[in-house]
């Protein structure tokens, strides 16, 4: 198995170099056997083997064209073996689903990770899109759109 990250701060890196790789096998190794990872859709994984699955049906078509680049990167340590990462992300060359290259987008992809004996793993990560000018989503019979009241 890959060596993890040895400080909670390198895992967005680690993430990201994965991501480059196409290797969906390298990114999941990041997690625990039964992390969770909330994508930005709010599709549910709960375990190592559906988040592989999951980017590597992603990173092999939608995104096999993508760049992803790490941005700001803060962590906050939660006692001696617990952090949260925060890390922005802004990802372009994702495919639309007529082969097209859809806008480049930004998000904050949140890590909750634990110390082990070989280096920090991730037990829990929450992707997030980041939409300018909006400070909510509403509902509607159309689906969701972004909101900002500040200016309603």
């Amino acid at each position: 198995m890959a060596a993890l990250p040895q400080s909670p701060g390198e895992i967005p890196a680690a993430f990201v170099a994965a991501w480059a790789a196409r290797d969906a096998g390298a990114l999941a190794a990041l997690f625990a056997p039964d992390a969770d990872f909330v994508n930005v859709v709010g599709i549910w994984w709960e375990d190592r083997a559906a988040i592989e699955a999951a980017h590597d049906y992603a990173l092999t078509r939608f995104f096999a064209q993508s760049r992803l680049v790490l941005g700001r990167v803060k962590t906050r340590r939660i006692g001696e073996g617990v952090a949260v990462i925060h890390a922005r992300m802004r990802l372009s060359g994702q495919l639309t689903p007529d082969g097209a290259e859809a806008p480049a987008r930004s998000t904050i992809l949140s890590f909750v990770a634990e110390k082990t004996a070989r280096g920090w793993r991730v037990l829990s990560a929450q992707n997030t899109d980041i939409v300018p000018g909006a400070e909510t989503q509403l509902a509607s019979a159309t689906g969701l759109r972004p909101q900002d009241y500040r200016r309603s």
